[in-house]
């Protein structure tokens, strides 16, 4: 299977709001994961928490759009909008590129670039 489906799978997932079972599905044992410039969480047990700790925060998930995306030799980035009502903050749009590196067709690095303020 191509990069390109690969990616197009993942991102047919995550619009659907099945983000964790994309997760298990496209993401490697040895994932590392970066928010911004925060420090790289490495592992996928370490991120599965993190991923779930998210969720938990989420108290409606209102949809995603995918404005954009494209698909290089081992990496794949994509341009996002997602919306959805947090505990304590109420609704919001949150737009993020999000940068894949892929490896043996799975996610060895993910890094999300975003702006909150």
């Amino acid at each position: 299977m191509s990069l390109a489906d690969l990616d197009n799978q993942i991102n047919a997932l995550i619009l659907a709001g099945n983000n964790m079972e994309a997760f298990e599905k496209f993401y490697a044992d040895d994932l590392v994961m970066q928010e911004n410039n925060d420090e790289p969480v490495a592992g996928k047990d370490a991120n599965r928490k993190r991923e779930q700790d998210f969720a938990a925060n989420i108290e409606d998930f209102h949809g995603a759009q995918l404005h954009s995306s494209v698909v290089g030799d081992n990496v794949s980035m994509s341009e996002w909008t997602f919306e959805f009502t947090l505990k304590g903050m109420g609704r919001v749009a949150f737009n993020e590129v999000i940068r894949r590196i892929w490896r043996d067709g799975l996610v060895v690095n993910e890094r999300y670039y975003y702006n909150l303020g």
